[in-house]
């Protein structure tokens, strides 16, 4: 509840804020949505445009007017896209959804396999080895190590490089596997670093409580997986959730330079075109879904917390 208050406000001044930003941008909008007729359009009729598109008023009247038409769910037409800002939405949001599930999936499974072997080899080769795979993630910015994994794995192996299926052809779930690995693995490469070095700090925190000791005294076994993890679990979620708004600004990276078909291009045109409709719905969009990907992390939580607390 608490977060659903905090949210609404939240949402609402930063729609603000991108429609103001969106007003002193470099860009003429006009120009953007003409085209190459825009150096052959008469004055009167650049005005006349302007009118209808709204382009003469301030940015406080058109945030105002896009606010009362969003709260009845019409989210506006965009420009660029010359259709209903909705239908721009439904196209790239299950494509962006999909990359940043997977990249966060994958980048959680391969957390939990590292660290529960460096913390069962601790202070060895192993441990030595995740701990220098971490810095090495932190160390390099994730553009590069996407432009790294085109040239050093997609394109010796003949991997795809970029969109959702080969040009020409109908995407289908093979070629949306096929297009998907390489960015959710460089997506999930990124996230790493913290994942990762959260949670085996919390093993091996765990591993030296008082409880891991009464469990290893009443000879239980396998007590990395059964006591310890579910301890360490705890502020391992806590991280996952603080990370959400990272994990969509690294998918929108993602997907400029894998060419994949998400919001991220729908970003950048419509900041470009000054494209205000479907700039304030992506944004409002990326903004609820932080939101909503903090408080599941709350839930999953308090399940957590009361398995702990039952075990």
């Amino acid at each position: 509840m608490r977060r659903a208050l905090v949210a609404l406000p939240a949402t609402l001044g930063l729609t603000a804020l991108v429609f103001a930003l969106a007003s002193i941008a470099p860009f003429n909008p006009l120009a953007s949505y003409l085209g190459s007729s825009y150096a052959h359009t008469s004055i009167e009729l650049r005005e006349k445009f302007r009118t209808e598109l709204g382009l003469d008023q301030s940015w406080l009247q058109v945030w105002t007017h896009w606010i009362s038409r969003a709260m009845h769910g019409d989210l506006g037409s965009s420009l660029i896209a010359a259709r209903p800002v909705t239908q721009v939405l439904s196209e790239r949001i299950p494509l962006t959804f999909l990359l940043t599930a997977s990249g966060l999936i994958l980048a959680i499974g391969t957390s939990l396999f590292l660290s529960l072997a460096a913390v069962k080899y601790r202070h060895g080769l192993v441990d030595r080895i995740v701990l220098a795979i971490a810095q090495l993630a932190q160390s390099i910015p994730l553009f590069v190590v996407a432009l790294l994994a085109i040239a050093v794995i997609a394109l010796p192996l003949g991997w795809p490089t970029g969109g959702i299926a080969a040009a020409g052809e109908a995407p289908s779930f093979g070629s949306l596997f096929t297009h998907l690995l390489l960015p959710a693995a460089v997506l999930a490469f990124s996230l790493l670093p913290w994942l990762l070095l959260n949670l085996r700090t919390s093993l091996i925190e765990a591993m030296d409580s008082d409880s891991i000791l009464a469990a290893q005294g009443r000879g239980a076994k396998n007590i990395l997986l059964h006591e310890a993890l579910p301890q360490a679990l705890l502020p391992f979620i806590t991280v996952i959730g603080s990370r959400l708004g990272e994990l969509i600004t690294g998918a929108l990276i993602i997907e400029t330079i894998f060419a994949w078909p998400g919001i991220a291009s729908a970003v950048i045109e419509s900041a470009v075109a000054g494209d205000f409709a479907l700039l304030a719905a992506v944004t409002t969009c990326s903004a609820l879904a932080v939101f909503a990907g903090n408080a599941l992390a709350d839930a999953a939580y308090l399940m957590a917390d009361a398995r702990v607390s039952h075990a």
